[in-house]
């Protein structure tokens, strides 16, 4: 079994994006592929809103039913806030080590690949103590770190990638996923990260990619597992 934690430079950065687009072709490859993300917020329960929820897409990239959205996605809080804060908006705490045990018990049932998605970016407060990066290194999975395109995105992809380094852990890729409206071109930002991130893989992803233009980028992403 390999495991893959799929974390960001911020929040809206395009880890489902990823996540989904990997699974689709490790799928096509006849992989067989689970994936969980076991925190969400702004999670809005109602049938109409649900389908464009985050665990949602996941389980339609898995081709499984949006009924399995507790099965993937066990905290869900309806603000959209970091999880410590939406967590408490309705009287509620994510528990760490349950959290923990969660993703660890994925990984020891998933029969081949398993992607964990995580929220946010690397330092999001999941309770009063634990960031997503205590998550991170309690798993000590090697990591898909997603960034976007946007100006500023350089220092703040290199800020993560020594705060990654320095709890020791490995980033297997650097995907720059395209921000709609950014002035700077996708492929110049992903060459800049590329020359101080080296040795990491950095893969620039368009946003609305061009007919077999996804196999280049997930193949690559595939070839990790």
């Amino acid at each position: 079994m390999t495991a893959l934690f799929v974390t960001a430079t911020g929040t809206d950065i395009g880890k489902t994006f990823v996540t989904c687009g990997l699974i689709s072709h490790l799928r096509q490859q006849g992989r067989a592929v689970d994936a969980i993300k076991p925190v969400v917020t702004g999670f809005d329960p109602t049938a109409a809103a649900v389908d464009a929820s985050d665990p949602a897409l996941l389980l339609a990239a898995l081709g499984r039913p949006r009924t399995n959205i507790p099965k993937i996605s066990p905290w869900c809080f309806k603000a959209p806030l970091a999880p410590d804060l939406a967590a408490s908006r309705e009287g509620r705490t994510l528990d760490f080590a349950a959290l923990v045990d969660f993703s660890r018990a994925a990984m020891a049932v998933a029969k081949d690949v398993l992607l964990i998605e995580g929220i946010g970016g690397i330092m999001v407060p999941l309770d009063a103590r634990y960031t997503v990066l205590d998550w991170m290194t309690a798993l000590r999975l090697r990591l898909i770190l997603v960034a976007g395109s946007y100006l500023g995105t350089i220092s703040h992809t290199l800020s993560a990638v020594d705060v990654l380094m320095q709890r020791n852990l490995t980033i297997a890729a650097i995907v720059v996923s395209e921000s709609i409206g950014s002035p700077v071109p996708l492929d110049d930002t992903a060459a800049s990260i590329a020359r101080f991130a080296a040795p990491i893989p950095v893969y620039a992803l368009p946003r609305l990619i061009p007919d077999n233009a996804e196999h280049t980028v997930f193949a690559r992403l595939g070839e990790l597992v």
